[in-house]
């Protein structure tokens, strides 16, 4: 019954507190932000950090305080007090959901929900390492969304840390480039293009980020030893029907769905989604197109089998027909 009190209370401080800082947004501002530092003296490093963590567990926009760490601070102190500040902020906010829902959420999800979650759980550090570099996911919703699984605390903290901190230093040198820019010193030109430099590499780190993770791949060696092992293995193949019995044959094992018709037919695959799926096709490039559109809809653990049926009868492999 206490617990149950303790939770309550904190919930309705939260939503309380998130509602004042919705309501106030307006007074939030660099110039706010700059004076209050002014009249803190010697410990604005750490209300600046107090109050990036606040503002992070209240919604509050964090680039408003890491563009005006930059100018307060510099590149360097200022990276580092947005940088701590916003992790500790995620931190809490982790905390406080995993306190007061994480084990209502594990008891009541269901369907694609628990699906979604126990993949966020499998990857872990992968999955944070891969919202973090990508700044495209809202980072106040995230940190509670978080908490809500099982992920490591240890995990969601360091990672946190070292891969918001390509964000951190382009959103901190633009602080500061403008600053330097306002007050007229030498080479402000060349910094400020050096921050547009390093905001433009932020935009176009997830597409850096979605090649190098790339499709996952399975070699076909490795695709055998598990099917004579008897690994409960899916094995799925996206060629038209008419390919199987063909000059390549087919896997013995294999279930044929080709990929024009995965779409509409992926009901059938639902039983399978918490199973291993090694896609197979003639070569790479269809299995890599089946393999996005299953990873979408929640299937966690798909691998295209390198080089196809023509890598697998390379090998010598025996085949269908």
């Amino acid at each position: 019954m206490l617990a149950r009190l303790t939770r309550f209370t904190l919930g309705a401080a939260l939503l309380a507190g998130i509602a004042l800082a919705a309501l106030y947004r307006q007074q939030f501002s660099a110039a706010a932000l700059q004076a209050w530092m002014h009249h803190a003296g010697v410990a604005a490093p750490l209300m600046f950090m107090a109050l990036y963590a606040a503002a992070t567990v209240l919604f509050l926009p964090g680039s408003v305080l890491t563009i005006a760490g930059g100018a307060l601070f510099g590149p360097v102190w200022g990276t580092l007090y947005s940088l701590t500040g916003a992790t500790l902020g995620a931190t809490l906010a982790f905390l406080v959901a995993r306190y007061l829902a994480s084990g209502w959420v594990a008891r009541k999800a269901g369907g694609r929900l628990k699906q979604l979650i126990e993949g966020v759980e499998k990857e872990s550090w992968h999955f944070i390492a891969f919202v973090r570099l990508v700044p495209l996911f809202p980072f106040n919703l995230l940190n509670y969304a978080l908490g809500l699984t099982r992920v490591s605390l240890s995990h969601f903290i360091v990672t946190s840390y070292i891969c918001m901190l390509p964000g951190a230093i382009a959103f901190t040198y633009l602080g500061y480039a403008g600053r330097e820019a306002a007050a007229g010193s030498a080479g402000s030109i060349q910094k400020g293009l050096l921050a547009l430099g390093l905001l433009a590499m932020i935009v176009f780190l997830p597409r850096l980020i979605r090649r190098l993770r790339g499709t996952p791949m399975l070699a076909v060696h490795e695709l055998k030893r598990k099917l004579d092992a008897g690994e409960d293995l899916l094995v799925l193949d996206v060629r038209e029907a008419k390919d199987l019995s063909g000059d390549l044959g087919h896997i013995a094992a294999a279930r044929n769905i080709p990929l024009e018709e995965l779409p509409r037919r992926l009901a059938e695959l639902e039983v399978h989604i918490k199973r291993p799926i090694a896609i197979v096709c003639r070569t790479d490039k269809r299995s890599a197109a089946a393999a996005q559109l299953l990873s979408g809809k929640g299937f966690s653990d798909v691998r295209v089998t390198r080089g196809g049926m023509t890598e697998w009868n390379k090998s010598g492999f025996p085949v269908e027909r």
